[in-house]
């Protein structure tokens, strides 16, 4: 018995599920007021039912009041007459038509009520219907802002998977490498143009300080002479001695003037 109850209980669960996911809350709102529509139809055709019925009952009712009354003054014609065997049996039709109204009279009035009390449901049922109307306009309204707002949170709580945002991102990226390796580029472009300048500069100074040098060394060795013929192998030998020990002392002079300036610099 567990069994069958677990069972029926999964069944039943698992239909209601079925029964939920494919339940779209618009299409039932529109069944539901048709549903509603159906009903009004149903109510008004009772009421419309009930009205004739009382109608009838009126009518049999009113005729019989007629028929009594009628039998009522040929009762008194006849026993004005001198008919009393006439105006008995009068009165005897006036009975029967009196006894008929009367039994009406408490079906008469149960039919107003049943009446009155259709007529106040259909108003209740057409005052709902309008009602149903206007707020399912409003809920398929909510509905709809509820459905865009999932969609936008859904989309918004994949777009950091997304394919194309990686790729957007491995592209911004890539051209922050590619504007980096172009900057620095251009400032090892500029560095190589800068050592040219520093080199020309360099080399300029050098070449200035070799002439300065050159000039130096020019002005400070002595003219040479020409000898005399009787002293000619002995003024040679002592004026190339004196000239080259001269020059050998200005240059050793000038080269320590040259780095110390060198060493200065």
């Amino acid at each position: 018995m567990g069994i069958l109850d677990r069972l029926g209980r999964l069944i039943r669960a698992n239909v209601n599920d079925l029964i939920d996911k494919a339940e779209d809350p618009e299409k039932v709102l529109e069944q539901a007021i048709r549903d509603m529509g159906d009903e009004l139809v149903k109510m008004r055709q009772a009421v419309a039912q009930a009205i004739a019925a009382l109608k009838r009952t009126e009518q049999q009712y009113k005729k019989n009041l007629e028929e009594a009354e009628r039998w009522q003054q040929r009762a008194q014609l006849a026993l004005s007459k001198g008919e009393e065997g006439l105006a008995r049996e009068a009165l005897v039709r006036k009975k029967t038509y009196a006894d008929a109204a009367a039994a009406l009279k408490p079906q008469l009035d149960s039919q107003r009520e049943q009446v009155e009390a259709l007529r106040r449901n259909l108003a209740a049922l057409e005052s709902k219907i309008a009602e149903a109307k206007t707020k399912k306009d409003m809920l398929k309204a909510r509905l709809s802002a509820a459905k865009a707002n999932q969609q936008l949170q859904g989309v918004m709580s994949n777009i950091g998977k997304s394919t194309a945002m990686e790729a957007f991102e491995r592209m911004e990226e890539k051209v922050l490498q590619m504007e980096a390796q172009s900057q620095a580029v251009g400032e090892l472009a500029g560095m190589g143009e800068e050592n040219k300048w520093l080199a020309l500069e360099s080399g300029s100074e050098i070449e200035d300080e070799l002439a300065r040098l050159k000039a130096q060394i020019s002005g400070s060795s002595p003219a040479p002479s020409l000898p005399s013929s009787s002293s000619t192998t002995s003024s040679t030998t002592t004026s190339s001695t004196t000239t080259s020990s001269t020059t050998t002392s200005d240059i050793d002079y000038e080269l320590e003037q040259l780095k110390r300036e060198l060493g200065k610099s």
